[in-house]
């Protein structure tokens, strides 16, 4: 039996092979996501996935003007085409860019802990310990997040794949989401190479990423405010003036281009006024910086 997965590649497949350019961004964060699937086979999931929504959101949309709530025909008719629409871009874009957000949150992860993952590595080093054993440590502490998975993934490519520890530090590099953690695992191994100083490689790598992270978070804190005033003016202040200058062209003009003000006003508060605030969020959520 084919399964879901089968039957969407075997549909989409040569499509998005024939536009997998114009997705390049998500063909790149798969392996950076940490995503065991191929670029092939989850784009075709992704419009498989969206067929499906806008037959059911075209659907519910029917059945909502229907028998629920009470709408012209012409209303009825926007409904159906826009909300099906809708519903459909939204779910194609969340899940097609799924995997750039999910990269994106493991380098912030990554970026967080790092600064206390080097000074950790830092201290263990000045004892002599060989690094693979500090590599072997770090992995276990769970507490820093991603930092600890990808240390992982280079005891893995050692112990189970039986690759030298440099060559192993240097798969994991290239396929991080973090740049800075890439820059420390290639310092690392060119130091190594090199016959270098390796503990007052970490000590000097942690002092770094320590500095820098205190600048995001300041600058970060910085731009809250920024962001609290828009959010005030535009998605508070902003509502509340057009609902009330909707209140008053009812009494003026019930009608503006055949829509009444009555179904512009529920347009706007059910629809328009939550998409704005989720975008926001959306917004706010992908410029944070991990405290």
């Amino acid at each position: 039996m084919l399964s879901y997965r089968g039957l969407a590649t075997s549909i989409f497949g040569n499509l998005v092979d024939q536009y997998s350019p114009s997705f390049a961004i998500i063909k790149d964060s798969l392996p950076r996501a940490d995503m065991r699937i191929a670029f092939r086979t989850y784009m075709s999931i992704v419009c498989l996935t969206s067929i499906f929504i806008f037959i059911g959101a075209l659907i519910a949309t029917l059945m909502v003007t229907q028998f629920l709530i009470q709408v012209s025909i012409m209303m009825r008719i926007v409904y159906m085409i826009f909300i099906p629409m809708l519903a459909t871009m939204v779910l194609f874009v969340l899940m097609a860019f799924y995997p750039y957000q999910r990269a994106n949150s493991r380098k912030k992860n990554i970026e967080t802990n790092l600064p206390f993952v080097l000074t950790h590595m830092g201290a263990i080093a000045e004892s002599g310990i060989p690094p693979y054993v500090v590599f072997k440590l770090i992995s276990r502490f769970k507490e820093y997040g991603e930092v600890s998975n990808e240390m992982g993934k280079i005891i893995r490519n050692i112990d189970t794949f039986g690759i030298d520890p440099l060559t192993a530090v240097k798969q994991v590099a290239e396929k991080t989401p973090s740049e800075s953690f890439k820059q420390v695992l290639f310092g690392f191994v060119t130091t190594t190479e090199s016959g270098g100083d390796v503990r007052g490689f970490l000590k000097s790598a942690g002092k770094q990423a320590l500095f820098e992270w205190r600048i995001k978070r300041e600058k970060f804190l910085q731009q809250l405010e920024a962001y609290a005033e828009f959010y005030t003016g535009i998605l508070i202040a902003a509502p509340l003036f057009i609902i009330s200058l909707f209140a008053v062209m009812n009494m003026i003009q019930p009608t503006v281009g055949g829509f009444s003000i009555t179904e512009l006003m529920r347009m706007s508060i059910y629809l328009i006024i939550p998409l704005v605030n989720i975008g926001f969020l959306i917004f706010l959520r992908g410029v944070e910086v991990e405290m």
